[in-house]
């Protein structure tokens, strides 16, 4: 009887690399996480559900059902668009426009640099941050819209492209979850500026921009945010934590700083070092809030020590009122037959922020 063939692996070249496997998370970590973002959701369909239904219109004018402002009639002008009520009020054919109802595409730009692994009170600002993303994220998908997520402060910008429904927010969700505690400051290449001036680049297309972040980097991010602002609708989310802006007294104290790792050990016992650091505190403060003016975005401030849901759902009733107040400007301008100017000779512009 001849021997049985003997089967042998195929031999692998030495310059072949094997890929390894990621390696693969308890499923108690699984489970946790899953947990809390399936939470999150829920808190957010339940307590924010119908706030933000209709909230936008299109940044471009076309037939609609929402009146626009009122103009002379002009060379080129369909007659049937003429308003004959208002051009007798006004002795002249006066033109009434309206806007379309567009699909907004929503980005959200999350900073997850090291001074958010920090927090004093009910929780850190990295969960916060995560909190607002979810918000956002969630309420947008909930209309139709598609978002897309841009993490900053890593190694690298991780981008996840702009889709509709709730699997592709989910996906960004546990990526923001997953990413580890740094000891150090990102690259330049990966920092909240780069972030900002990659959207500024490839997202021509006019939409909404939410920023996450505690703005403590260098105030660099407000020139590309300013940009951005011109373009898009820009929500800037503040977070910080009651330890940023006064100090307890509690004695000696050992402070590090997340971004560079210098420590520094602090007295908190006297009280000029206590008011000197609240002053300091608020200087900076003040300079992040006209900074984000400055560049023309609405600014939300999300606290550790608060209810982050609360302040969402007061920031989007705000905005809310804000707008409904310019429309019944712009209507009774209208009505009057007088064009429909904003205080500052600013003209109305219906439906935007």
């Amino acid at each position: 009887m001849s021997p049985a063939p003997r089967i042998t692996a195929p031999r692998q070249s030495p310059h072949v690399r094997q890929r390894a496997s990621p390696p693969s998370a308890a499923p108690v970590t699984v489970a946790h996480k899953a947990a809390l973002l399936r939470r999150l959701e829920l808190d957010v369909t339940r307590r924010l559900d119908g706030m933000v239904s209709g909230d936008h219109l299109a940044f471009v004018a076309g037939p609609g059902s929402e009146p626009a402002v009122a103009r002379p009639y002009g060379p080129g002008d369909d007659a049937r668009h003429i308003d004959w009520s208002l051009t007798a009020r006004a002795l002249t054919p006066q033109v009434r426009t309206t806007d379309a109802d567009r699909e907004l595409e929503t980005w959200v730009v999350a900073d997850r640099s090291a001074s958010l692994d920090f927090g004093t009170a009910e929780r850190e600002k990295r969960e916060v941050a995560l909190a607002a993303v979810a918000a956002f994220g969630f309420l947008t998908v909930r209309t139709g819209d598609r978002v897309g997520v841009l993490i900053a402060g890593g190694d690298q910008l991780t981008t996840f492209p702009a889709r509709a429904g709730r699997v592709g927010i989910l996906a960004a969700l546990a990526a923001l979850y997953d990413t580890p505690r740094r000891q150090s400051g990102p690259p330049i290449e990966a920092a909240l500026t780069a972030a900002l001036a990659r959207l500024e680049r490839t997202q021509l297309r006019r939409g909404q921009v939410v920023v996450v972040s505690d703005f403590l980097d260098p105030p660099d991010w407000m020139t590309p945010m300013r940009r951005l602002a011109m373009r898009h609708q820009v929500i800037a989310v503040q977070v910080t934590d009651p330890r940023e802006l006064e100090l307890p007294a509690v004695g000696m104290l050992s402070v590090v700083d997340a971004e560079t790792g210098q420590r520094l050990h602090v007295q908190t016992s006297s009280a000029a070092l206590r008011t000197r650091y609240m002053a300091a505190a608020a200087e900076r403060q003040e300079r992040i809030r006209l900074s984000i003016a400055d560049a023309g975005a609405d600014h939300l401030r999300l606290s550790t020590d608060r209810d982050w849901l609360l302040d969402v759902v007061r920031f989007i009733g705000r905005r809310r009122r804000h707008r409904a107040d310019r429309r019944s400007a712009g209507r009774a301008a209208m009505t009057a037959g007088l064009p429909a100017r904003l205080p500052g000779g600013r003209s109305v512009e219906w439906g935007s922020s």
